[in-house]
């Protein structure tokens, strides 16, 4: 069964996507990834270019699939490969175009193989097998769950790369003043007075749905967003139309945090809800406020997730200052397929010394925690 190539998600019904998927991940539902294509966040000159792989029956339904697409550089993707492509430079040795397998502009692991296992590792034998032929250097898939690793772990060629995030983890806590008491007496005034702080100067917070913001609401959203990058001169990742499309599309998966000050917003923090777990992905802020950002990204999240029964907020990558703040560090997993036999030997020696710092810093962060011992 050959594989064959999707330029564009919406050439293939939502039904038959979603059906694939596994857990309630909102990243990799039709929804969210067609609303990436269609708003050009991806596609066209972003560098970004769709090229989701199936594998399918002679009867055309659909066994095996992984979101992927061919890139022009290393940007957006939050596994760090530029020096493996600089090194490439130096030698002669085309890095780009590569082909990724990954949800872009999110740092989330989760499913990246879908379909029945035995289908998905022949999806991936003969993506492997092909491309050279395809004019590709490597396959790169990010962010891997438990499942995708175990296809991968083992077969020909594939090398792993461990990196670190913070999660926080809900313990069964009745309210946010129960979380503070699990902590050491220090770390919980520090909390509750950041808390303190923001209030003082008069911040109050409004959660919302994605049905319950409008398109004025949504362009202050996404003012915020692409402040963000505007502020270290470069340019947001997405587009303003992404944001009414996904409010379109997968509304009930969405909440917004707006802060406001006398009634007037500023500052929000945008995340995804899916199954037991709340993302955080996006925020911003258009004027400077104390210790508004820590309120807005962090104790609201874990505020909201206590009262809503959750169990994990996965506020973003990076961000050592999180540790302090109660979350905990948590080891994520890429694999990477390089064509080239002289690079792939190098990145192995690279990764195999880096493997070894990832699982020292990670275990040693966790002495930054913030909980009482004992």
């Amino acid at each position: 069964m050959p594989i064959s190539t999707l330029p564009a998600l919406n050439e293939l019904d939502a039904s038959s996507w979603d059906a694939l998927r596994i857990d309630q991940q909102p990243f990799l539902c039709h929804a969210f990834l067609s609303a990436l294509e269609d708003s050009g966040s991806v596609g066209g000159r972003s560098g970004w270019q769709p090229a989701h792989r199936l594998l399918q029956d002679g009867r055309g339904r659909l066994l095996a699939a992984m979101p992927a697409y061919v890139k022009s550089h290393s940007y957006g993707e939050y596994v760090f490969d530029h020096g493996w492509a600089d090194a490439c430079q130096r030698a002669g040795i085309d890095y780009y175009p590569k082909l990724l397998g990954a949800i872009p502009f999110s740092p989330v692991s989760g499913p990246r193989l879908l379909g029945d296992p035995l289908a998905a590792g022949q999806l991936l034998d003969e993506l492997c097998a092909s491309l050279t032929q395809q004019g590709l250097s490597s396959l790169h898939i990010n962010f891997t769950a438990p499942a995708d690793d175990a296809l991968l772990q083992g077969r020909d060629g594939w090398l792993q790369r461990l990196g670190c995030q913070y999660h926080w983890h809900n313990r069964g806590y009745r309210d946010f003043q129960d979380f503070l008491d699990a902590l050491s007496s220090r770390k919980r005034k520090q909390m509750r007075k950041e808390r303190e702080q923001v209030a003082g100067q008069g911040i109050e917070f409004d959660w919302r749905e994605g049905h319950q913001l409008s398109e004025a609401e949504w362009d202050f959203v996404y003012l915020c967003y692409a402040n963000t990058y505007h502020i270290r001169g470069q340019a947001p990742y997405l587009t303003r139309t992404f944001f009414s499309l996904l409010a379109e599309r997968m509304p009930e998966a969405i909440r917004v945090v707006l802060a406001r000050q006398g009634g007037r917003p500023v500052a929000m923090a945008f995340s995804l809800l899916g199954g037991d777990s709340l993302y955080g992905r996006y925020w911003g802020c258009l004027a400077e406020f104390d210790r508004l950002h820590f309120e807005t990204c962090f104790y609201q999240g874990m505020d909201y997730a206590i009262g809503q029964g959750l169990q994990r907020f996965d506020a973003g990558a990076q961000g050592e200052h999180k540790l302090i703040r109660g979350f905990e560090p948590v080891l994520t997993r890429s694999w990477h397929y390089l064509c080239h036999p002289g690079l792939r030997a190098a990145v192995a020696d690279f990764l195999e010394q880096e493997r070894v710092g990832v699982q020292g810093y990670a275990e040693d962060a966790r002495g930054l925690l913030p909980y009482r011992q004992g």
